[in-house]
């Protein structure tokens, strides 16, 4: 058997969609040469998703259910990552995984410690709205004039070494939406190895947050990332 892998997924009131999608990801698991753990970190649902997972849990023993008070991707990641045991770990999203993605980033153990699923690398397949891709494009300028970041996409799906999940978890300061991007930033800057696979990305769903509702909050994020990472850099 391949190495350990915890996958950590943040839900939020998806009663409707996530025992499919769980069933086909424990379905592409079986066909991956790992050990896995799957954590549903469900966050401040207000329909059955957390009564869902814990039945679906009681089936599977490969899966933990963590449930958190309020509604809050970042805070549901983190607390994920904390829970998490593998010596790796993943990061996917309810309607976002890729068994593909886990075979190619596994076999980049020996030469990485975070390998990205870029929906921006050669050989990519971005089939979102032209809308959305912008923003992709517009998120990882951003994140190249702000910090240097050489990365070209730091949203999506991700495999991290446990020992950089336990050495930067605790010096994120983002919640919401830029936790995972905040990680990938500061073990850039303490030059962790990481590597990009190309992703295809084909939304299964319409999108459940307003793209351009967001793009405020973004940029004040990004802004509070900067501020700590300099301030942190003079002390």
């Amino acid at each position: 058997m391949g190495p350990a892998v915890t996958i950590v997924i943040p839900v939020h009131n998806e009663a409707d969609f996530m025992p499919s999608a769980l069933t086909r990801l424990f379905s592409e698991l079986d066909e991956v040469d790992a050990h896995f753990e799957v954590i549903v970190a469900e966050n401040g649902s207000t329909d059955a998703t957390a009564d869902l997972a814990d039945g679906f849990a009681r089936r599977e023993r490969r899966l933990r259910v963590l449930r958190l008070p309020e509604p809050n991707y970042g805070a549901a990641m983190r607390a994920g990552f904390e829970a998490a045991s593998g010596e790796w770990v993943a990061n996917f999203d309810i309607d976002y995984f890729s068994a593909d993605f886990l075979r190619a980033a596994l076999a980049l153990a020996d030469e990485a410690d975070i390998v990205l699923a870029s929906k921006r690398a050669p050989g990519a397949e971005d089939r979102r709205s032209p809308l959305r891709r912008l923003g992709t494009f517009g998120f990882n300028l951003l994140l190249k004039l702000l910090f240097r970041s050489s990365v070209s996409d730091t949203h999506g799906m991700k495999l991290i070494r446990e020992t950089i999940v336990r050495e930067f978890t605790p010096r994120v300061i983002s919640n919401l939406d830029l936790f995972d991007t905040e990680l990938v930033i500061r073990a850039e800057r303490a030059g962790a190895r990481i590597r990009e696979v190309p992703a295809k990305v084909e939304e299964l769903r319409g999108t459940r947050s307003r793209f351009l509702s967001r793009v405020p909050r973004t940029l004040k994020g990004l802004w509070q990332i900067r501020k700590a990472l300099r301030g942190e850099s003079r002390s």
